[in-house]
């Protein structure tokens, strides 16, 4: 497309969280900028409280209405994270990265902040109703993954096409040793089920080794989870770290484990197979399998810490094993996922 166009890439902002949504709403802006457009950042601060507040908040994006505009002022609104979709423009595309998920497949789970309260239920089919308007609207419909895209269908009846972003270090990640240690990159929340892979450390019959990188509200209940296990010496907690230090962890670990409850998406498992390392994962991990392949470029198992353990120990005895996994899923995820796709896909409602 050789004309350039005003673009809206609207965004959900958390006050001082930065995590995967974030990243994907802003390396959006950067990808379009890069292809000739003019693009802006539009964010409103969200605080999920699972209360009428939530109610609230939603209703600030429906206010955000960009249809007055004059012709050429806005080409494009490009919604991602909920609730921004429900922003208003004739040329609406929603590229969404997920759901209020307490709305739909958390809804009365441990995960999840709606019980089965007469205003709880009121309020997520209050939610459910703004969901349904705003997604009518749009003019094409993608989500950051099958998996999300198959929530949309089971809950909402509507289609959705998925459109794979990749992950923000992707062009910097590089083929490193695969050296004696699992890695995890962020957040470190209980639906990631660090819980797992640490657990599985307890029964391998090596003596391998973890690194954990970020932070988040699991952190001390996982702390103490190695302490009961007596695996202090064996798993590192690094806090907050750097690009150059996760480009750095990342091409000396021999493998990821990754175990979370059914995953709309995971920057972190394109990060894996674009720096060649084989991926162990479980068979609910959702969006994580989409691209782990059983044997191929990685391993699958049941969420059970012994299953983790049996195939994390093939990893860790056959580095040869290690390289093959990994170089295929990096051939695979070079082949299926850039930004000229994406940036394609997002502008071809423009004339």
């Amino acid at each position: 497309m050789s004309r350039s166009f005003r673009i809206i890439v609207a965004a959900p902002q958390v006050p001082f969280l930065r995590g995967g949504a974030e990243l994907h709403a802003e390396l959006t802006v950067g990808a379009l900028a890069e292809a000739g457009h003019e693009v802006e950042l539009v964010t409103l601060p969200y605080t999920w409280t699972g209360t009428v507040s939530s109610l609230e908040q939603a209703m600030a994006w429906r206010l955000a209405n960009f249809e007055e505009t004059a012709p050429g002022e806005v080409d494009l609104l490009i919604a991602t994270k909920y609730p921004s979709y429900l922003a208003r423009h004739r040329n609406k595309v929603a590229w969404i990265f997920h759901q209020q998920r307490e709305v739909y497949d958390l809804h009365a789970t441990p995960f999840g902040n709606f019980r089965l309260a007469d205003d709880e239920v009121a309020l997520r089919d209050a939610l459910f109703e703004l969901d349904m308007e705003a997604l009518s609207e749009t003019r094409a419909l993608f989500t950051n993954s099958q998996n999300t895209a198959g929530r949309l269908q089971l809950y909402c009846g509507v289609e959705a096409t998925p459109l794979y972003a990749p992950p923000p270090l992707h062009q910097r990640l590089r083929v490193g040793a695969y050296g004696d240690y699992l890695f995890y990159v962020g957040r470190l929340d209980r639906i990631k089920r660090l819980d797992l892979g640490i657990q599985a450390l307890a029964h391998t019959r090596n003596p391998v080794r973890m690194r954990i990188a970020g932070r988040g509200p699991d952190r001390d209940r996982l702390v103490a989870l190695v302490a009961d296990l007596g695996l202090e010496d064996r798993v590192d907690f690094l806090g907050f770290a750097s690009d150059d230090d996760v480009l750095e962890l990342m091409a000396g670990c021999f493998a990821m484990a990754l175990t979370p409850l059914d995953e709309d998406y995971g920057f972190t498992t394109l990060e894996a197979f674009f720096a060649g390392r084989p991926v162990v994962t479980t068979t609910d991990s959702g969006g994580v399998l989409e691209f782990v392949s059983e044997g191929e470029s990685g391993f699958v198992v049941e969420p059970d810490p012994v299953a983790l353990a049996e195939r994390i120990d093939v990893l860790y005895e056959d580095r040869a094993l290690c390289e093959r996994l990994g170089h295929a899923g990096r051939e695979m995820v070079r082949d299926r996922v850039s930004w000229p796709k994406a940036i394609a896909a997002l502008t071809s409602t423009l004339e």
